[in-house]
């Protein structure tokens, strides 16, 4: 048996915002792995289990990029706030997401395109960025949507801190045989609605059966606390699931605008007055620093490193 050591109990417990003793009995009962401990937490139903450990903050910028042909998401770190506002990374950034826009695959090919007009590849340029700067700068990862057929693309930015660069980006890939003004609206519209309510899947037939199994295996062993029978206890959860559905898939959210409206509706009631099929076909959102470890110090601590240095 792994052994459950302070660190694994406040790793624990900053993941779920649990109690103390909560956590240390959930990683003694799943021998210290932290994803199960979460589960059993979450079984016990104990308060703030549900906390996602992969928001914590980061540094730096996601920029975002588009044309007719295709749409690219980029995320660059930095150590600080204050370097993301600096004109010379920003603009490095902007460069990148749109080199994106032809090499935005995966990161390790970004990171070999030629950056501009130089002779320098983009990994080239970020070193030299680096040196000027004097901040460690990460270019972190990329995603890229590519037009094959009648696709619209739409952007969104939140957090903006300059033109295509923010906190949280979204693309988004629409499809219609009758693209139009109200198209290009609805894009924007659902593109910042991803953004509040960040889905994982466009409908339940996207979402990974893991993630769908794993969920039930949580919520039976909730609902079997209730004594009620069997049966009863399968239209518990199949109910739960439904609203678990109506909380990732991005059709059967509330729509944010009207707060009424699943977004499925929305489109719907589109189609009919564009006479038109309207289909989400792609999307993806980068949030600045998610899933990023950071080490928090104190502010005493950092004065006393400052002194010391």
């Amino acid at each position: 048996m792994s052994e459950v050591t302070a660190t694994l109990v406040k790793e624990l417990r900053d993941k779920t915002g649990a109690g103390m003793m909560d956590c240390k009995n959930a990683l003694v009962e799943t021998k210290g792995n932290i994803e199960e401990s979460i589960d059993w937490l979450r079984k016990k139903g104990i308060s703030g289990a549900e906390k996602k450990s992969a928001r914590v903050a980061a540094d730096g910028v996601i920029a975002v990029s588009s044309n007719a042909e295709s749409a690219a998401l980029v995320e660059i770190n930095s150590e600080t706030d204050f370097v993301s506002r600096n004109p010379d990374f920003q603009n490095f950034a902007k460069n990148v997401s749109e080199i994106a826009l032809s090499h935005g695959n995966s990161i390790e090919e970004l990171k070999k395109a030629t950056y501009l007009e130089s002779e320098k590849n983009v990994e080239e340029a970020l070193t030299d960025l680096i040196g000027l700067i004097g901040e460690n700068i990460v270019l972190r990862r990329s995603y890229l949507l590519i037009n094959t057929d009648k696709n619209i693309f739409s952007s969104y930015i939140h957090g903006q801190v300059s033109e295509g660069l923010g906190k949280i980006g979204v693309i988004l890939s629409i499809e219609s045989s009758e693209p139009s003004d109200k198209i290009n609206e609805l894009g924007k519209q659902i593109a910042m609605h991803i953004a509040a309510s960040k889905p994982i899947a466009i409908s339940s037939d996207d979402v990974d059966p893991q993630v769908i199994d794993r969920e039930r295996a949580i919520l039976i062993e909730q609902a079997k606390d209730s004594g009620k029978p069997d049966n009863i206890i399968e239209k518990m959860v199949e109910g739960r699931i439904s609203k678990f559905f109506s909380e990732i898939t991005l059709l059967e959210q509330t729509w944010v605008i009207d707060g009424e409206s699943k977004v499925s509706k929305i489109i719907n009631d589109l189609e009919k007055d564009l006479s038109c099929k309207i289909f989400i076909k792609d999307f993806k959102y980068f949030v600045l620093g998610e899933g990023i470890e950071v080490d928090k110090k104190d502010f005493a601590t950092e004065v006393a490193e400052q002194i010391n240095n």
